[in-house]
Formats: structure tokens, C-alpha cells, sequence
């Protein structure tokens, strides 16, 4: 059984996550948190500390399980030897798009969540989200490099911030799409598996045909 303190604490950071989601760090108030949570600045000050820890336990908290993945992945990948391009790519989207699944209805608040950190126009932000996500990126970035030996590093890398900034921006939903000339997105209710097949399949060829 939840304890008050349990529920106060997990509302902050689901009140958190949803208004961060919409607003953006900065344009989201902490009293506006903590009214939409039933909560006051005291509590925060006492789970958290401010807001910007708010905002980095929130962080942690959704990339905890895609991390985990991620490393998973790679390390059953490596453990069979050298994976190649497409493999990786395939290992490092699908747990960024799973978010939607495993997190039922909150699924497109937790991604929309994630994709407008990373897309934070406040560099400490982004700095934030990257000390959660760097250390299993790193490994992916290096196993990408080694994957595609007759690439320059510079020319890897140069994919591989794209291919996290074409992720974030379908996690956030910030691609504005013609009427009628795209599928529905994340939170309207397009196939996860589906998004994750199609961006892997433009990925795969990106690296392919701006590598060579």
C-alpha cells in the first residue's frame, strides 16, 4: 500500500512530466505543478529540492527503463560479435518509441516529455537530459563507428545526432504535418511498431547513402 508521502511525491513527478511535456522547462511554472498535483512548494522543497531537480528526477525516472534496454540490446548484440549498422540503429530506436507501450496511457506524455527536454532551447536542459542518457549513447556512438569503418568519426557522429534528433522530434510530436498528408502521430494513435519500422528503414538508408 502507497504511503501519502509515496503519492505525493510520484503525483509531482507525473504532474511534472505532463506540464514539462507541454511547456517546456521554462515555460512552465512550479506553482502550476503543484497546484495540478494537489501539492505545495513545501513539497517539492522536500522531495526535491527545486525545480530543477523536479525536472531532473522526472528525467531519470523515464529513462531508467529505456536505458536499461538500450544496454540490454547492446550487450546481447556484442556478445554475438560485431553487430552491424541496421542492428543498432534497431536497438537504440525501438526502446526510445517503446515509452508509448510500456507506459499505456501515459505513454504519449512520457515520450512528448523526453523529446522537448532534449529539444530544451536552455543548454543547461539539454545538459541535464544528456547526463542521463550519455553513458549507454556513448557505447551505441562507438559501436556505430566500428560498424561503419570506411566513415570518418566526424561523418558517424553527424548521423548519429541526427538520427537522436529525428527520435526526439517524433517522442515530442513537434513535426508539423500538411492535412491529410501524413499518418496520425504518437498520442493519435499510430502503430508504435510501425513508426519504429518506417524510422529505422529512413535511418538505415540515411547512414547508407551520406556515408558512402
Amino acid at each position: 500500500m502507497e504511503t501519502p508521502v509515496e503519492s505525493t511525491r510520484e503525483r509531482l513527478l507525473n504532474i511534472a512530466e505532463q506540464r514539462f511535456g507541454e511547456g517546456g522547462y521554462e515555460g512552465t511554472s512550479l506553482r502550476a505543478i503543484t497546484v495540478a498535483a494537489a501539492a505545495n512548494i513545501a513539497a517539492v522543497n522536500y522531495h526535491f529540492g527545486s525545480k530543477e531537480a523536479l525536472l531532473r528526477a522526472a528525467v531519470a525516472r523515464a529513462m531508467a527503463p529505456v536505458n536499461t534496454e538500450r544496454r540490454r540490446r547492446l550487450d546481447q548484440l556484442e556478445a554475438k560479435g560485431e553487430p552491424n549498422a541496421e542492428q543498432l540503429i534497431r536497438a537504440f530506436i525501438e526502446p526510445g518509441l517503446d515509452l508509448v507501450l510500456r507506459r499505456g496511457e501515459r505513454g504519449p506524455v512520457v515520450a512528448r516529455f523526453i523529446g522537448r527536454v532534449a529539444f530544451d532551447p536552455s543548454q543547461r536542459i539539454r545538459e541535464l537530459y544528456a547526463a542521463e542518457s550519455d553513458p549507454v549513447e556513448a557505447r551505441y556512438l562507438a559501436a556505430l563507428q566500428r560498424a561503419l569503418p570506411d566513415a570518418s568519426p566526424e561523418s558517424v557522429a553527424f548521423g548519429y545526432v541526427n538520427m537522436l534528433g529525428l527520435l526526439a522530434l517524433h517522442q515530442s510530436q513537434a513535426l508539423t504535418r500538411p492535412p491529410g498528408a501524413e499518418p496520425p502521430g504518437i498520442d493519435e494513435g499510430e502503430d508504435p511498431g510501425k513508426l519504429a519500422e518506417d524510422l529505422i528503414a529512413f535511418l538505415v538508408a540515411a547512414f547508407d547513402r551520406g556515408l558512402r
